[in-house]
C-alpha cells in the first residue's frame, strides 16, 4: 500500500496537535503486517512543504519520525516508460493531472499497490490505479 502526500501531511498535523482525526483513524484500521510505502516523489513533496514553512529543521525531524518504518519506493528502470505511457494515455483522453501526482501514481502502479489519498478527484483519473480514500 502506498501513502500519498495528503495522508502524510494530515497524519503529521494530527500527531503534532495531539488530536487524532481521519488520517490516524485510517492508520489504526490497517493490519500490522501491511507493507506501507511512500514514493520518493511524495516524500519530496512533503519535505518541500516543511522547508517552506516555519521551523524547517524541526519539521524535517518530524518527517523523519513520520516516515520511519515506511518503505521508500524509488524509481527503477521500468519507471520512465511506465510514466511516459501513462502520461501520454491521459493526455490523449483529456484526463490530465499534475506531474508530481502522476509520478506518485506511477510508483504505486509499478508496485501493484493501492494509493491511500484524500485527493480522489485527481488520482481516480489514472487508469488502473486503485485509490483508497481515508
Amino acid at each position: 500500500m502506498h501513502l500519498d502526500t495528503s495522508l502524510l501531511v494530515d497524519l503529521d498535523r494530527e500527531l503534532q496537535r495531539e488530536r487524532p482525526g481521519e488520517a490516524c483513524a485510517f492508520m489504526e484500521t490497517l493490519d500490522d503486517q501491511e507493507v506501507l510505502a511512500v514514493s520518493v516523489h511524495a516524500l519530496c513533496e512533503l519535505r518541500v512543504g516543511a522547508e517552506l514553512g516555519r521551523r524547517a529543521l524541526a519539521r524535517q525531524e518530524n518527517i523523519d519520525q513520520l516516515v520511519e518504518g515506511l518503505l521508500v519506493a524509488y524509481p527503477d528502470d521500468r519507471f520512465p516508460l511506465q510514466f511516459a505511457r501513462l502520461a501520454a494515455a491521459m493526455q490523449r483522453s483529456g484526463q490530465v493531472i499534475g506531474n508530481m501526482d502522476l509520478l506518485i501514481a506511477t510508483a504505486a502502479l509499478l508496485d501493484d499497490a493501492p494509493l491511500v489519498t484524500r485527493n480522489v478527484k485527481d488520482f481516480s483519473k489514472v487508469p488502473g490505479l486503485r485509490v483508497l480514500k481515508y
